[in-house]
């Protein structure tokens, strides 16, 4: 995607984008409809500034533009409505769109005081050329970008152009970790995550290293080997490391990713209605490689260690049963309730493997965990849980700003006695009541009492309905809620 910025509009302008609040296109309607030859009171009717509202007008022939296209920012702007639109406005009229498109952003005083957040959203069109049928043998025609010219007045033009650089690499990771999450399972297992995180590392320069079967029985991951054990598939768990050349870091940050392949629900076996979304509930391992690539492409000054415990679910004659102990990574004994509940298993052997031998200043899990946080906060915020007030006012604020928000929910000691075990340390199941909550008490005992430890349960936000697929597919929820994090550290 080409991208130049200009104080002024070129004087030969293919296709004009203007942006504006309900209330700026209020105050400026009258002018528009004047400048551009137009009926102001058609203008009105067809455009008032709303939330999600795209309109493209074609302009007389005596203008020197032949198209204006008008994106509502709605009564509270914030450029994730901006974001989602540039995105949409690719997704359905990419072969409307003009070969030059020209944004102009001096005409709206809201995305001026906020410039740089807007130009890394022009950014989210990379993200409207995504497709989702490339399996199909005829696969769809590639959506391609006009080229664009930015207006901003020149005392903002560099600081615009940085935060739209930004934007393209988290936009391209985004566009890979929905690939990835996409991916059905018979072509995504745990050895293809691994070889995808290898990959990553090695194009955007971070370290990697995968952990095969033997290595894992070594180490003495057995949370992880023993939810794979009805697999025919061999686990992996993966270590990345990434440290930025020649600058000083503030901190070590530690991310676990839940890499589920796919998930029967073993022996405790799912129902079979729309069981083959289950082959996103890998999309925590996918955030956690997409962030480190994204730290990685923005060389951002922070030590970031991620890891990824991998395998399918399945429910061979081998596999774990109800009643069953294992022995997780730190000696602690878990009695398997149900092997349903696996994800966090290999998470209770991620985040204490992290602990023992990264000792991180911060330590977030990342996973789509439970049915029960979506029935708590539905489709549109993640669980999150902590203990430390100061991480969660940070990964709250971090959603906010990149729209891919998260909502507290306690991790009180009450919870403890629904996971309390007879014969073993803990039992992975607490029942229905509270169980986000009680998922997420079981996690923090493997933290090794880590006073800055969250987790965040996008069971809810990772894979969904959109206007971008007939049917349910990946967001990449969790790449731009951790980029954001890292960049405020």
């Amino acid at each position: 995607m080409q991208v130049s910025f200009t104080r002024l509009i070129p004087a030969q302008s293919a296709h004009l984008l203007l942006p504006f609040t309900a209330a700026e296109w209020e105050a400026s309607a009258d002018a528009v409809a004047t400048r551009f030859g137009l009926h102001v009171n058609l203008l009105q009717q067809e455009f008032k500034g709303r939330k999600d509202e795209i309109v493209n007008l074609l302009l007389p022939d005596n203008q020197p533009i032949s198209r204006l296209l008008l994106v509502g920012l709605g009564e509270q702007s914030h450029a994730e409505v901006f974001r989602k639109a540039m995105r949409l406005l690719v997704h359905q009229q990419s072969e409307k769109l003009q070969p030059r498109l020209v944004i102009d952003f001096t005409q709206s005083a809201t995305c001026l005081a906020a410039i740089e957040s807007f130009a890394e959203a022009v950014s989210a069109m990379l993200l409207g050329t995504y497709q989702i049928g490339k399996y199909k043998a005829t696969p769809p025609a590639a959506k391609l970008l006009p080229e664009l010219t930015i207006v901003v007045p020149e005392n903002l033009q560099a600081q615009a152009q940085r935060a739209f650089e930004a934007g393209r690499h988290i936009a391209e990771v985004q566009l890979a970790v929905m690939d990835w999450v996409n991916t059905p399972g018979n072509r995504m297992n745990a050895l293809t995550l691994a070889e995808t995180a290898l990959a990553s590392g090695n194009k955007y320069g971070y370290a990697v290293r995968v952990l095969h079967k033997a290595d894992i029985e070594r180490e003495g991951l057995g949370a992880l080997l023993a939810v794979n054990q009805g697999s025919e598939l061999p686990p992996t768990f993966t270590i990345m490391e990434y440290q930025p050349a020649g600058k000083q870091t503030v901190k070590t940050v530690g991310l676990v990713g839940k890499g589920i392949t796919f998930d029967t629900g073993g022996i405790t076996l799912k129902e079979g209605t729309n069981m083959g979304w289950m082959k996103s509930d890998m999309a925590g391992a996918a955030a956690v490689i997409g962030a480190m690539e994204a730290a990685a492409r923005l060389q951002l000054p922070v030590r970031l260690i991620g890891i990824v415990p991998a395998t399918d679910n399945k429910p061979d004659g081998k596999a774990i049963q109800p009643g069953d102990i294992v022995q997780a990574y730190n000696g602690m004994s878990i009695e398997v309730d149900d092997t349903d509940a696996e994800g966090r298993m290999i998470l209770a052997d991620g985040v204490s493997y992290l602990a023992k031998n990264y000792q991180p200043d911060v330590m977030i899990d990342i996973a789509t965990l439970t049915g029960a946080c979506i029935f708590a906060l539905g489709y549109h915020a993640a669980g999150l849980f902590t203990n430390n007030d100061e991480l969660a006012a940070a990964l709250i604020k971090a959603g906010q700003q990149s729209g891919e928000r998260v909502w507290r929910l306690p991790l009180w000691d009450d919870y403890d006695s629904q996971i309390r075990s007879d014969m073993a340390d803990v039992k992975n199941f607490g029942g229905r009541p509270a169980g986000a909550i009680t998922a997420a008490k079981l996690i923090e005992k493997f933290t090794d009492r880590h006073p800055a430890w969250a987790h965040i349960d996008i069971a809810g936000t990772a894979f969904g309905d959109s206007p971008f697929a007939g049917s349910r597919s990946a967001t990449a929820f969790g790449v731009r809620l951790i980029t954001e994090f890292l960049k405020a550290l």
